[in-house]
């Protein structure tokens, strides 16, 4: 593998970024400007997903009832939560939030997998952990700690998951395709009996809606993380994973910018203590842990 990444690859990886960042606060539109349910937004999504990738469903994976599951943790059930979440908390403290997902992963990799952690990535542990309680704690105009809790859930259950994405027999993208799947199944019966109103928000803005899908399920989904899983064939994760702590800051800036987030002292803080703490994290080696799910938990 090439010791140094080439422009092409940096390309990518901004590409990647901006795609990350704008889904948060796309997904903010969506359950709140246009007012979709949000296990109804996550069905929509896992459709435009299923469409793209269904030719990969011809192969039956090993242990198929392991992949569903994991990959519905990592796909509908944390961007579910998050979705919620997205009713009343920012797009700029959610993307805070979601750096819990390293520290987290970790944690559980230590408890279910033995993983063993020095005093160097123990420090950015508590620095992450530390910076995203003061963001989620911090009074907000623009951000409900309720909101920011369902948002941390959901960072809580894909950390879980992803822990475990080692041990299945199966790609990257044909593991979005199969959640899809699970998530299809899970999120549709349940939208069904918990939420109202699904058909009547298409029919009020369907340009709209369709364009936060398609962004969601196929600019991202599909074409963000196939690119992100595709360098990682050909270079060193080390190279490859610092770079995604790019996301929070492009998350905070298309926040302000698009959505009119309020940017106090206390996210900022918060926000940075937990990026040096991720940083730390990331560039330290590890044994079981699958390095493209840390910073980026769920598919």
């Amino acid at each position: 593998m090439p010791k140094n990444l080439p422009l092409s690859a940096l390309g990518i990886m901004l590409f990647c970024n901006v795609a990350w960042a704008m889904n948060v606060v796309v997904s903010k539109i969506a359950v709140s400007t246009l007012g979709l349910p949000p296990l109804f937004y996550t069905v929509l999504r896992s459709v435009m997903v299923l469409v793209v990738l269904f030719p990969l469903l011809r192969t039956i994976p090993a242990r198929l009832p392991m992949v569903l599951l994991i990959g519905f943790a990592i796909t509908g059930g944390s961007f579910g939560m998050q979705f919620v979440g997205l009713q009343t908390a920012s797009p700029s403290a959610v993307g805070i939030v979601n750096l819990a997902g390293a520290p987290l992963t970790v944690l559980f990799a230590i408890i279910f997998l033995g993983e063993e952690v020095r005093w160097r990535r123990g420090i950015g542990m508590a620095l992450a952990l530390g910076g995203v309680g003061l963001a989620i704690g911090a009074p907000s105009g623009s951000s409900d700690p309720v909101g920011l809790g369902f948002a941390f859930v959901g960072v809580l259950v894909g950390a879980f998951a992803s822990v475990f994405v080692k041990r299945l027999e199966i790609g990257a993208v044909a593991l979005q395709a199969w959640a899809a799947v699970a998530s299809l199944a899970v999120m549709l019966p349940a939208s069904l009996a918990l939420e109202t109103g699904q058909i009547a928000a298409v029919e009020a803005a369907p340009l709209a809606v369709a364009g936060c899908v398609v962004f969601a399920g196929l600019v991202v989904s599909v074409g963000a993380h196939s690119a992100y899983f595709r360098l990682f064939q050909m270079h060193d994760a080390n190279l490859i994973v610092p770079l995604t702590l790019l996301t929070p800051l492009l998350t905070i800036a298309f926040g302000t910018w698009l959505t009119g987030d309020e940017i106090g002292w206390p996210l900022i803080v918060g926000g940075g203590l937990a990026i040096i703490g991720v940083a730390i994290i990331v560039i330290r080696p590890s044994r079981n842990i699958f390095k493209p799910l840390l910073v980026r938990p769920r598919l």
